[in-house]
């Protein structure tokens, strides 16, 4: 004899109208975006704004900012429009030019000057040198200066003329001579004895003195007057030494005093121009004094050599060449750089390289080339995060140290590397410059958690959100922004009703049906394909046909892996039933992501109970199949079980749990009241519909808790049931708090109109188990047991019985 239940109340599925938020198009003040202007600025994202403003706006240090939020935000979109907003009043940033330090030529020495000065030092240090190379050589050939240089000249030489006279009378009246020895390639005076009326070696005289030539105390004397008059000989030659350094140094005033009006009068024109720059002064003077010291470098080449050139092989046009990195002579505003390969090159500039990695010409300061941080300088520079730390992790602490610092140090290449220019090392180049790192935020939690620098550098945060509430205001804002890709695209406007369908995918995509989704690239992309799709047809306006066959194309495309799974079940490859009832066994969702694509498959899950005190095994995990969240899971159902029915009685089974057919892993705790039905259908023995597929999260007490990809689960189940046929029974149990989650497929909320499938919703399990059984829960009143014709009377009738028969088998502790 079948045992009578008690039955469950009824319960009504969720209505229709709230399985979708629909916007009405007569609710839109406008009859085509036409009529809307073209919105240019940032929809949904105030909190940011206003970060960013901020950020902007303070000059202290580390006021970096860190734009966080999921790609498509609109964040490098914002920091563009908010930096092209910015006052265009401000004074321009100055001009950045790099010249040889004459004081440490091999530190190249950088000077700013106001914006348009710089290509005005370069242009006239280049004309200045050319005109002296054209002018000092004219003016040292002219009669004036060679007159007087011959005549400092001919001084000193008359005077060492004189010196050398006295002295070689000296030497004669004891009887020697002064002579030339050539030693390499100079002469050097010495001094010989005359012998037989010419000078002779002592060598000679010792070869005289071996042949009995000549009495060797007559050589000695000879030596021993050499040497007496030797000291006199170093005397002369001090003199003449000195008198020729004289004689040059003389040479050398004469030509710079015959010089100087002309290169002063050259520098004086750029000091003019650069009157009040104390940096430019400076390097003016020192380019004045050395043109001064080093005149041979101007003297007039060999006859058939050509005319001087100054270019950048020519070593005295590289010395005084003015190289300018950085100019403003066009800019009314600060700077805004968006640098889309952040290298240490292009961030921190480099010293440039010829054919195979040879630098052009000679190392100078002329071979140094800006980087992003140069550009930037008096303004902003804008990065993308997943680009700077895809190099080298150098470049993100290259940049944090220039930051901190305010000083900037060109790239150069590591003294291991072969090609690199020997020992130039450019002076660093104190900068001014505000960094925007965009990137999300769990990049953001990273960097603050292990990098000390990071939270010093980067003080400002603005997040970016993927929704904004779903407002008469913001729902013109998509009309609004759908105009500006009208304008900027040429694609036909929208209708009302076009942008009403625009507007409920936008809170598809956010998930909720007060809320609109603020990742403008994908609305933007389903902008396009409409648009695209009315253009094929002739048509000059984007209707919501149009959407809808964008949005229908989209699917198309993309589910591929949805279509095969369908398949499986179909044919029975993967089992699921959607008919009758079974202990036991239910019918959990999951969400399957393939590409943009997400969509929602049944799986069978099982449990079985047995004598024993294992507790709940879960054989994913024991499979290693299992996530810590899915563990976690099924944790909480032991916890449920404990705190309903183990309190006048020790929890005495052994139960295991299984997704059936599951070979690549589960995570997350969505199924976890789909297996609590499971196993307290397992417990009572009491049948569960196998026509409801089930998802939710459950809590210690019970609670049915929110899970995501709700609208993903309810049209995966739908398909599956409307490929085998709808027989109105079918539907879909979720947690009641889901419900504001819904926006459902056109064709699922239909299905549901016309009775032929079901969404319910529950807030917690006594709820669900009385709408998957038809039997009631059961409520326990005091200490008393639960009812006995219920599910809950049935699980703790047979935890009871566990409990005894594990005693009386003497497996209880």
């Amino acid at each position: 004899m079948t045992e009578k239940l008690t039955p469950a109340p009824s319960r009504p599925p969720v209505p229709p109208e709230d399985l979708r938020w629909h916007c009405p198009p007569e609710s839109l003040p406008f009859e085509t975006t036409a009529d809307l202007p073209a919105n240019q600025t940032i929809i949904g994202q105030d909190r940011a704004m206003e970060a960013l403003s901020l950020g902007l706006g303070m000059d202290s240090p580390g006021y970096n900012i860190f734009l966080a939020g999921f790609v498509g935000t609109g964040r490098a979109t914002a920091i563009r429009h908010v930096l092209q907003k910015l006052d265009r009043a401000q004074t321009p940033p100055p001009d950045l030019c790099f010249v040889h330090d004459f004081s440490s030529p091999l530190t190249p020495r950088p000077l700013f000057l106001p914006a348009g000065k710089g290509r005005i030092l370069r242009d006239g240090m280049s004309a200045a040198i050319h005109g002296l190379r054209r002018d000092i050589p004219h003016a040292l050939e002219s009669e004036a200066c060679r007159a007087e240089l011959k005549r400092i000249v001919e001084k000193y030489q008359a005077g060492q003329q004189q010196t050398l006279r006295e002295f070689q009378g000296s030497v004669e009246a004891e009887g020697f001579a002064l002579i030339q020895v050539q030693m390499g390639t100079a002469t050097n005076p010495d001094i010989a004895p005359v012998v037989d009326g010419e000078p002779r070696s002592f060598a000679d005289l010792e070869e005289r003195v071996e042949k009995g030539q000549m009495d060797a105390a007559r050589v000695k004397e000879l030596r021993e007057k050499r040497e007496a008059l030797a000291g006199g000989l170093r005397t002369m030659v001090q003199t003449l030494m000195r008198g020729d350094r004289e004689m040059n140094a003389r040479v050398a005033e004469q030509r710079a005093r015959s010089i100087r009006p002309i290169v002063t009068a050259q520098i004086d024109a750029l000091r003019e121009d650069h009157e009040g720059n104390a940096g430019v002064l400076d390097h003016l003077d020192d380019v004045e004094a050395h043109i001064i010291a080093h005149l041979d470098s101007f003297a007039r080449p060999e006859e058939g050599e050509g005319a001087p050139r100054p270019d950048r092989r020519d070593e005295t046009a590289t010395r005084y060449a003015v190289n300018l990195l950085v100019d403003h002579h066009d800019t009314d505003a600060a700077p805004v750089v968006m640098e889309h390969s952040p290298t240490a090159r292009h961030l921190f500039g480099m010293l440039e390289r010829g054919p195979e990695g040879e630098l052009d010409g000679a190392p100078s300061h002329l071979h140094i080339r800006p980087g992003a941080l140069h550009r930037a300088h008096g303004g902003y520079l804008v990065i993308h995060a997943t680009d700077l730390f895809q190099e080298p992790g150098s470049v993100w602490n290259a940049l944090k140290r220039t930051l901190r610092t305010s000083e900037l140090e060109i790239h150069v290449s590591d003294a291991s590397d072969l090609t690199a220019p020997p020992g130039l090392k450019p002076q660093a180049v104190p900068i001014r410059v505000k960094v925007v790192l965009i990137g999300d935020a769990h990049l953001y939690h990273g960097l603050y958690a292990l990098d000390e620098d990071f939270k010093k550098v980067f003080k400002i945060r603005a997040d970016f959100d993927t929704e904004m509430t779903n407002t008469t205001d913001h729902v013109r804002h998509y009309g609004e922004f759908v105009q500006r890709l009208v304008a900027d695209e040429g694609i036909p406007p929208f209708d009302r009703a076009g942008l009403a369908a625009v507007a409920e995918y936008g809170a598809r995509l956010a998930g909720r049906k007060d809320r609109l989704s603020t990742r403008f690239h994908l609305i933007a992309d389903l902008v396009r394909e409409a648009a695209h799709f009315a253009r094929s047809a002739g048509k000059d306006l984007v209707t919501v046909d149009h959407v809808s066959r964008a949005m229908s194309a989209k699917d198309y495309r993309n589910n591929l892996s949805e279509e095969k799974m369908v398949e499986l079940i179909q044919e029975g490859s993967i089992f699921i039933d959607m008919a009758d009832t079974k202990v036991g066994q239910v019918n959990g969702l999951a969400v399957y992501e393939s590409g943009e694509h997400a969509f929602g498959v049944p799986a069978r899950i099982t449990a079985t109970v047995a004598l024993g005190s294992a507790g709940i095994i879960n054989i994913e995990r024991e499979a290693e199949l299992s996530g810590h969240t899915h563990d976690k899971g099924v944790q909480i159902l032991s916890g449920f079980l404990r705190a309903r029915y183990a309190q006048d009685k020790p929890m005495s089974l052994s139960a295991s749990i299984c997704f059936e057919q599951s070979y690549h892993g589960v995570d997350g705790d969505s199924a976890s009241s789909t297996e609590l039905f499971a196993l307290m259908s397992a417990l009572s023995g009491i049948p569960i519909r196998q026509e409801i597929a089930i998802t939710g999260s459950v809590n210690q007490r019970g609670e049915i808790q929110p899970i995501g990809g709700v609208n993903e689960k309810i049209e995966g189940f739908f398909h599956i049931c409307k490929g085998a046929g709808l027989t109105g029974t079918q539907g879909v149990l979720i947690p009641a708090s889901n419900v504001a989650d819904l926006m459902l497929a056109q064709e699922v909320v239909q299905a549901v109109r016309d009775g032929l499938f079901h969404v319910h919703a529950v807030s917690n399990i006594d709820e669900g188990i009385e709408l998957l059984t038809g039997v009631a829960a059961g409520e326990r009143s005091g200490k008393r047991r639960y009812p006995a014709h219920t599910v809950n009377g049935k699980v703790d009738d047979r935890l009871r019985r566990l409990a005894l028969q594990l005693r009386e088998f003497g497996g209880h502790s």
